[in-house]
């Protein structure tokens, strides 16, 4: 048995907005990053826990992904992936029902960016904005996450023209 995790950091906000970073939502840019990503590998995720922070650019930014997977998930906020440290996201994930083999999580850097390189086995220097990273784990107990094996990257600039 084993487990996968699949991190993609929300697409790239509109910083223009005169809103708290809560509520910051995505700009034009950012949109269309989560389209080309999500259409481009519609095929290729099949997670059974979505898990999103409760910000307004990482829920739009799962609300696109799961627009254009093939997945009938639902995407379940957590207000503790609004993390930037990654100890939350660690305990989020850690405490994942066991039931659960393939988890999709949206949320924020600097979290994400420690724990891929924390729990993956390539180093990654920054996940951009709509970055993807897949991470395979020989565990059976969420609890016992360590060191995996990172499996895929999908990152917006190399899939534009």
């Amino acid at each position: 048995m084993s487990k996968r995790i699949t991190i993609i950091r929300h697409a790239k906000s509109a910083w223009e907005d005169q809103v708290s970073d809560h509520e910051r939502s995505l700009n034009d840019k950012g949109i269309q990053d989560a389209h080309l990503i999500s259409t481009t590998y519609k095929n290729a995720f099949h997670p059974d826990l979505i898990l999103s922070s409760d910000a307004t650019r990482a829920r739009s930014t799962a609300s696109i992904f799961l627009s254009n997977l093939n997945v009938n998930n639902k995407v379940l906020l957590n207000p503790d992936l609004y993390d930037f440290s990654g100890e939350k996201l660690i305990e989020v994930i850690t405490s994942c029902d066991d039931a659960h083999q393939d988890i999709m999580v949206f949320g924020h850097n600097h979290a994400l960016t420690f724990f891929v390189n924390k729990f993956g086995d390539r180093y990654i220097n920054n996940v951009p904005t709509c970055g993807v990273v897949v991470i395979d784990f020989d565990i059976n107990h969420w609890k016992d996450l360590k060191k995996g094996k990172t499996i895929q990257t999908i990152f917006p600039k190399d899939l534009r023209k």
